[in-house]
């Protein structure tokens, strides 16, 4: 007698099988797409070759505080110390070296050793001290701006001639901030999505009580989240100052809610867990091309923090609501 045993089958017209979107991903390469069709539209100069290789560079600083962000908010934190750590990282990199190439290697050390300290003292006001992270990196935001005015008095330097070239050239045709980008977010794709520590660091983002009952160290991974987020900032810090020439001592107070706003856009929840490093970058595109094709339609520029805050909204939405799309294959007879 045989034993055999049937599997189950599906009634009559059921799915067989269903095959999950990557909702973060989807939404917001159909996002961008249908702005870029917009664009071509309404606004065709906000898409010729001369526009998009202006504003890449931008996008991409945008992407890198972002991806900056995004470990932060993974651990279900805010990071508001972002615009000090940027602007500390520009005045660094540019009163340092007094336009001496033979110094900027020197100044870029000091820079990621000033990051190092406001990520480790992040870390450690939020996961050893428990304080709240929006006040503990306020705090921190405050002492990173007295470190701007101590190095630059508020006055802006101009560039060395290296780090222009460095930052604000081109390769292949491509600005190199873009190649920058495209290696950071490789990186920080890898950690996360394919070795142990990142499993292990969205697992505790996504649930602290059940990390600390596998073991696992949670305050030392969210310390870290502060202070992987302090080097992104810094490489954004240090590039805008090779591509802007003469930036001033304040470069990133208008950076902090485009990098909370692309981190939403991207999918990633503001309550922590899982995150989405490269819908955070096509979503840091969206945000500067809809900045782009708001200002070719005569929005003026000081609307800019209402249009991203608008796009932060939208993405909130967005991932509010519950859906799942999947492919169909009914049983054959």
């Amino acid at each position: 007698m045989s034993a055999r045993t049937n599997a189950p089958t599906k009634p009559d017209g059921e799915a067989l099988f269903a095959m999950p979107l990557a909702r973060s991903f989807v939404t917001v390469v159909f996002s961008t797409l249908v702005l870029l069709v917009l664009c071509r539209i309404l606004a065709p100069s906000s898409v010729s070759w001369g526009a998009l290789s202006g504003s890449l560079p931008f996008a991409a600083i945008i992407a890198i505080v972002g991806l900056g962000q995004l470990l932060v908010v993974q651990h279900g934190g805010f990071d508001l110390s972002l615009p000090g750590a940027v602007s500390l990282a520009v005045v660094v990199s540019t009163h340092y070296p007094q336009q001496d190439d033979g110094l900027l290697y020197q100044a870029v050390l000091l820079a990621l050793a000033f990051a190092l300290a406001a990520g480790f003292l992040n870390g450690l006001l939020v996961s050893v001290f428990r304080l709240n992270a929006i006040i503990a990196t306020i705090g921190v935001n405050a002492l990173l701006y007295g470190a701007v005015f101590a190095t630059s008095g508020g006055v802006p330097s101009i560039t060395t001639n290296l780090l222009a070239e460095i930052a604000g050239g081109e390769t292949l045709g491509l600005p190199n901030a873009v190649l920058f980008t495209v290696a950071a977010t490789a990186l920080v794709s890898f950690i996360l999505k394919k070795t142990v520590a990142g499993r292990r660091f969205e697992a505790i983002g996504a649930s602290p009580p059940a990390g600390r009952a596998a073991g696992l160290n949670v305050r030392t991974h969210q310390m870290m989240a502060y202070v992987y987020a302090q080097l992104l900032y810094c490489l954004a810090g240090i590039l805008i100052a090779g591509i802007t020439r003469e930036p001033t001592a304040f470069q990133g107070d208008s950076l902090l809610l485009p990098s909370v706003a692309v981190v939403v856009l991207g999918g990633t929840s503001l309550l922590g867990g899982r995150g989405y490093p490269i819908s955070t970058v096509i979503a840091a595109f969206f945000l500067n091309q809809l900045s782009q094709f708001a200002l070719s339609v005569g929005v003026p520029y000081s609307a800019q923090t209402i249009i991203q805050a608008l796009a932060l909204g939208f993405g909130i939405g967005v991932y509010s609501l519950r859906w799942t799309v999947s492919f169909k294959k009914t049983a054959g007879t």
